[in-house]
């Protein structure tokens, strides 16, 4: 019986541990009262990329694009909406770590606690918002903001891997359902 009331225990805790573990998160916010569908075309504005250096910047507006174009959208001189790109940086905290076990063999329960520190580099917690803003009048209508994590000495196909990921996360919600 104090078995099965641990394992019981133990399979809340390893779900806490998974949902704990999301690599991104993504929220976004809309203006209700419009209409997605007139929206076919985009462009990006000059200044977007803000809090990026340039060949993140490249790369962002290269996913962007994609992602876009693959919702039927197109890239034009005289788009429907601009796109503009804020990224804000800084250094995640240190992530000392605390593992607590419980097992169990035959009659015998047995709980462990153990302690590490992590030996993988830095890491840099980097906030993403993408605005997508009507061209007429220069309103917000959309805006998706994703919250992530990327190694500070990550290699240019891990950064690309990894704007891959976020991006089409951020994108996935638009247009709001």
């Amino acid at each position: 019986m104090v078995k099965n009331l641990y394992m019981k225990y133990y399979k809340y805790f390893f779900l806490l541990v998974i949902i704990g573990c999301a690599s991104s998160k993504v929220v976004y916010d809309y203006d209700s009262q419009t209409d997605f569908s007139q929206y076919k075309t985009f462009n990006f504005f000059e200044d977007a990329g803000k809090g990026l250096n340039e060949l993140d910047v490249k790369r962002v507006t290269y996913e962007i694009t994609t992602a876009l174009e693959a919702k039927g959208m197109q890239l034009t001189e005289n788009p429907d909406m601009y796109i503009n790109i804020l990224a804000e940086e800084r250094e995640s905290l240190n992530r000392n770590t605390i593992g607590v076990g419980l097992g169990s063999g035959g009659r015998n329960v047995g709980f462990g606690i153990s302690g590490g520190i992590p030996i993988e580099s830095r890491k840099i917690n980097q906030q993403l918002t993408i605005d997508f803003v009507e061209s007429k009048d220069n309103q917000l209508i959309w805006q998706g903001i994703a919250t992530s994590e990327i190694r500070e000495k990550a290699t240019p196909e891990q950064k690309k891997l990894h704007f891959q990921k976020v991006i089409g996360k951020v994108i996935n919600n638009y247009p709001p359902k």
